[in-house]
């Protein structure tokens, strides 16, 4: 039996008739990515503090003496600097989704998988603790020979400083996530003083062993297996998308040469094979096989390789960011950049406009208080002194600003109908309060049954909120 033969199944015989397993996986081959300086790892680098940053610094910005971003679940009130929503908001939620998710396709469209190879939280993360790693370890070669070399107290310490800065990462990490739903200045109080709560505590080791779990160890693996992004890239690139490119024509075909010889006289294209562009790769492609799913676009093999024809004397743009169309019919910057205005490209722009310009208009025009109603179910309706019908409710009034506010009641529907009730109630900035309501209707003003009516709840600063309930007659 031949070897493809054998591969094909689980278990074969040998020649002493015993079975042999073979696998039919590859194993996983460790990547190490090497260091690399240029335009895009500066850009790289760029994103890395920008999104940092913003991500551990801004539960810590105070906003009018209160945290500026909060999402409050057991208050069931979301703060982002001067706005205040809560959970009847979620159209919000479900807008800000649609935004981003109308971003992601008309970016991948324009410009492929540069969102997760610039600013996508896993590429974040990995280049991160790569850097620690470099740091600790040695760049590529220095932790290959490491990983290869017996146990040693050399070993032993500098994966154990390593481990220790992976998971003080990973923890601080958790931390600040958590400092999003509780406020990261009392969490703090909290760790000091070993007091933090169950969940609290589940959160930070979740988030924080995840970081060090995906950014330490499964890296490319997220990117190549787990992330759906790279599935259904196809979908959303065309031939006029901008992607990581190799100029076959120009770098084919590929062998080594000394930099004083004539690659023409060799009958050899630019392309050295020096194999840095797969050294470099993050995820551990060759990008010079073509645009595979597993590219994240991150531009590390352009940077390495303009770096080497720089070397050797050739133009650079061997490996360039460029398109299909571009490669086939030899187009400069000026006309890539003309077809990027395409249909595609315009239908996603103008939804995209159309939702955001829908967002900021119901959010600058939203009145700034909300008003739930719940009927009092153990009694429907009754008979009061006077003759007259109750009907009692609860009005439970939001306060959407950071100001207390007096609000006045009223009701309307019905001839004859009036508040039995306190007509203001006053409630303080970023509250709610349920507010007992009696409305009474002389006992012929309506026949029996069940009759629409509407509250008017208003403030005079703010705005009039009208919601609907029906008023009860009995027989």
């Amino acid at each position: 039996m031949n070897q493809r033969s054998a591969t094909q199944h689980p278990a074969v015989a040998d020649h002493a008739g015993d079975e042999v397993m073979v696998s039919l996986y590859e194993a996983h081959k460790k990547v190490y990515p090497r260091s690399v300086t240029g335009l895009f790892a500066k850009w790289r680098w760029f994103f890395v503090f920008a999104t940092q940053i913003f991500y551990y610094g801004m539960p810590w910005l105070q906003w009018g003496g209160r945290q500026a971003m909060l999402f409050d679940l057991d208050a069931r009130r979301f703060y982002i600097f001067g706005l205040v929503l809560y959970p009847q908001d979620v159209i919000y939620l479900a807008a800000i989704l649609i935004i981003s998710a109308l971003l992601l396709f008309l970016f991948t469209t324009v410009a492929g998988r540069q969102w997760c190879g610039y600013s996508c939280p896993q590429t974040v993360y990995t280049e991160i603790f790569l850097w620690i790693e470099r740091r600790i370890e040695g760049d590529r070669s220095a932790r290959m020979r490491l990983d290869a070399a017996a146990l040693s107290p050399n070993k032993l310490l500098r994966k154990g400083a390593k481990q220790a800065a992976w998971i003080a990462v990973g923890l601080w990490t958790g931390f600040t996530f958590v400092g999003y739903f509780t406020p990261i200045r009392e969490l703090a109080s909290h760790v000091v003083h070993w007091s933090l709560g169950p969940w609290e505590m589940f959160w930070i080791s979740f988030y924080g062993f995840a970081t060090y779990g995906n950014a330490g160890y499964m890296r490319e693996q997220v990117c190549k297996y787990m992330c759906p992004y790279a599935r259904f890239q196809s979908a959303m690139f065309d031939k006029d998308t901008l992607i990581v490119t190799y100029d076959a024509r120009r770098g084919e075909p590929r062998g080594a040469r000394s930099r004083k010889a004539d690659p023409k006289t060799l009958g050899l294209g630019d392309c050295v094979n020096c194999t840095l562009c797969v050294q470099v790769c993050p995820t551990g492609i060759d990008i010079r096989n073509g645009l595979q799913h597993e590219c994240i676009s991150c531009a590390a093999c352009i940077d390495v390789c303009n770096d080497v024809m720089d070397k050797v004397g050739y133009p650079r743009g061997l490996i360039r960011y460029s398109t299909e169309h571009a490669l086939e019919q030899g187009w400069d910057s000026r006309r890539i950049v003309r077809h990027v205005l395409r249909p595609r490209v315009l239908v996603y722009a103008t939804i995209l406009a159309a939702v955001t310009l829908a967002l900021v208009a119901s959010l600058f025009l939203r009145t700034p208080f909300k008003v739930d109603i719940v009927r009092d179910r153990a009694t429907l309706a009754r008979i009061v002194e006077g003759g007259l019908i109750e009907n009692v409710y609860r009005l439970q009034i939001m306060n959407a600003t950071e100001q207390p506010r007096t609000y006045t009641l009223a009701a309307e529907g019905l001839l004859g109908l009036e508040l039995a009730t306190d007509a203001s109630v006053t409630i303080d900035g970023a509250q709610a309060l349920w507010v007992p309501v009696r409305l009474r209707l002389p006992y012929d003003a309506a026949r029996p049954g069940s009759h629409e009516i509407h509250f008017l709840v208003r403030s005079p600063d703010v705005g009039e909120v009208k919601e609907k309930s029906v008023f009860m007659v009995p027989r």
